[in-house]
């Protein structure tokens, strides 16, 4: 069976647009910029001066947004200001619900969800809100459906994605989905085709690498997949998440998620090819437990950005 994603080598080989040209081997060679890392808040508070000073405290130079509703207009001035005075990047906005729900009663409402959540990010400075482009499964809002490789989940994906952002028409927010491993987009080439069709400026890349990898193969030459990542989506890429995989070794093919350093994935390459950016986008380290677990990966992270002479924000 052919791959289904392209290794470095061969897009460097087979890359005829001068355009796509800028986000691979050059922009992997390209000066460093610094990187910004960043994790949940764990502080009693609601104060946007406090919370942006946590982050600093701790050496993240980004954040997830914090609660906040889009008509409260004096919050929302309060949090951006605190935040750009901190400088610390609110990275994303999540709106997490199922865009292509079957029911359609469920689907307008989550539509409506999605679309608050990019006019708010939009509102607060956020570099993009994120979601998934959903699932037919109509248990799970996320899980597995054998359509959802269908041309008609695709169709949906890009009718959701021009409707989000026709309706908000964002100035500095971007509309993204996040990478899934049953779900489109599952390879960078589906993104990148996603991008195309959806053909709207306010459409970008969330970059969950670790989503991508479901298959042996996948997770054996996963210093392949970054680079195709970075080398087919690299100039639309706003924020990424942080996490690792570890394969529990079983009768059936088993990847659990794990701390940054306690699994496979090629975090040197990962942090080399987002410094290469024009603009490196945030970092941002999820579904862990508790604060002690949050500072190990990202102590794990800082020193292998370190290690490669990598530096951290602010």
């Amino acid at each position: 069976m052919k791959s289904s994603f392209v290794t470095r080598r061969h897009f460097m080989q087979t890359a005829g647009s001068a355009g796509v040209a800028l986000a691979t081997g050059a922009g992997a060679t390209a000066p460093s910029r610094r990187l910004r890392l960043g994790a949940p808040a764990f502080i009693q508070t609601d104060d946007p001066v406090e919370l942006a000073r946590w982050h600093r405290a701790q050496g993240y130079g980004a954040a997830y947004c914090p609660a906040v509703a889009v008509t409260d207009t004096a919050r929302l001035r309060a949090i951006e200001t605190a935040f750009r005075e901190a400088d610390v990047v609110i990275a994303e906005v999540g709106r997490w619900c199922n865009l292509t729900d079957p029911d359609p009663v469920k689907r307008k409402k989550n539509l409506a969800n999605v679309k608050e959540g990019l006019a708010l990010a939009d509102e607060v400075g956020a570099r993009c809100c994120v979601d998934i482009a959903g699932s037919f499964n109509p248990d799970v809002w996320y899980g597995p459906h054998p359509d959802n490789f269908t041309p008609a989940f695709f169709d949906a994906a890009v009718e959701n994605a021009r409707a989000i952002i026709d309706a908000v028409r964002p100035k500095r927010a971007k509309f993204t989905y996040e990478m899934m491993g049953w779900c489109m987009p599952e390879t960078p080439e589906r993104y990148l085709a996603l991008i195309k069709a959806v053909d709207r400026p306010g459409f970008a890349v969330h970059l969950d690498p670790c989503n991508l990898i479901n298959s042996p193969e996948k997770i054996y030459r996963n210093t392949d997949l970054l680079h195709a990542c970075f080398d087919l989506l690299g100039p639309w890429i706003v924020s990424c998440h942080a996490k690792d995989l570890a394969w529990e070794i079983e009768l059936n093919v088993h990847f659990r998620e794990v701390r940054p350093g306690t699994g496979v994935l090629d975090y040197a390459t990962f942090l080399r090819r987002l410094a290469a950016l024009p603009e490196p986008p945030p970092l941002m380290i999820e579904h862990l437990k508790g604060a002690e677990e949050y500072a190990a990966a990202a102590k794990h992270i800082v020193a292998t950005g370190a290690s490669l002479g990598l530096a951290f924000a602010p």
